[in-house]
């Protein structure tokens, strides 16, 4: 059994001057991969490069709704630079595993109708190459449950930080999308996301950190990192009453089958 951290920023410069170190604290506490989101166009090749020098790190290509407006290409060229971009990667070896992180962000002052064109752009190159999407969304389900449905991805995917109700999950699972739970769950104050996550199937449920982002309860205005993922499960399987190596055996399994680890 191990833990797979199904979404980590772990190329950012957060942990540029200790990184080897957080990797090996992780090492020691049984988490043994790491899934690395792209976030821009001009991250993709550093992402990659970090990417194949760890043997259990896998990076996905996508763009995020944070830097759409940095976007210089057209959707339509996005979805072929993604497409290229995923098939030179796996030319070598099968580190890319997913499309994204894309998606749709209500917080941002980006126009919804760009991040709109950007996202389906990509939900199109997913389901061209044949991968799980990772998705992004920030008070939009509505929107991105619809857009799931007019372009569903084969391979379906996860969506990332999963925050919402009991229903909202499972309009998710109906589409056949997994949930990501991270630190959100360590605050009491979420009793919607606790109860939701719950309640769900443990089949749909992946573990993630989000590190350097979404710090737990406790470590507010701290750097998040991919070695506290074990509070995660252990939160996790509190919650449902059940116990933590039940949470990272279903995990993990989860895991490989939709990044076909």
């Amino acid at each position: 059994m191990s833990l797979i951290d199904s979404h980590c920023h772990f190329d950012f410069e957060a942990f540029a001057s200790d990184r080897g170190d957080v990797w090996h604290r992780c090492r020691a506490r049984g988490i043994e991969k790491l899934i690395l989101p792209g976030v821009s166009i001009s991250q993709w090749r550093s992402l990659f490069a970090l990417v194949n020098s760890e043997p259990g790190w896998y990076g996905a290509v996508g763009v995020h709704p944070w830097w759409v407006k940095e976007l210089a290409i057209e959707p339509a060229r996005l979805q072929r630079a993604i497409v290229e971009r995923v098939v030179h990667e796996r030319a070598g070896n099968d580190c890319c595993v997913a499309v994204g992180e894309c998606g749709l962000d209500a917080g941002i002052d980006t126009p919804m109708d760009e991040q709109v064109a950007v996202f389906k752009a990509q939900l199109r190159a997913a389901k061209e190459l044949h991968l799980p999407v990772i998705v992004h969304c920030v008070r939009a389900h509505s929107e991105v449950i619809r857009h799931l449905k007019q372009t569903p991805p084969e391979r379906g995917g996860v969506i990332h930080a999963f925050s919402g109700s009991r229903e909202i999950a499972e309009e998710y699972r109906k589409l056949g999308f997994y949930l990501g739970v991270g630190g959100t769950i360590t605050y009491a104050r979420a009793s919607k996301t606790r109860h939701a996550l719950a309640s769900v199937p443990l089949e749909s449920l992946l573990l993630e950190s989000d590190a350097p982002d979404m710090p737990h309860a406790g470590r507010q205005g701290e750097r998040n990192s991919p070695e506290y993922l074990p509070e995660v499960a252990e939160t996790l399987a509190q919650l449902r009453g059940i116990s933590v190596d039940k949470v990272i055996a279903q995990t993990e399994e989860n895991a490989c089958s939709l990044f076909n680890l």
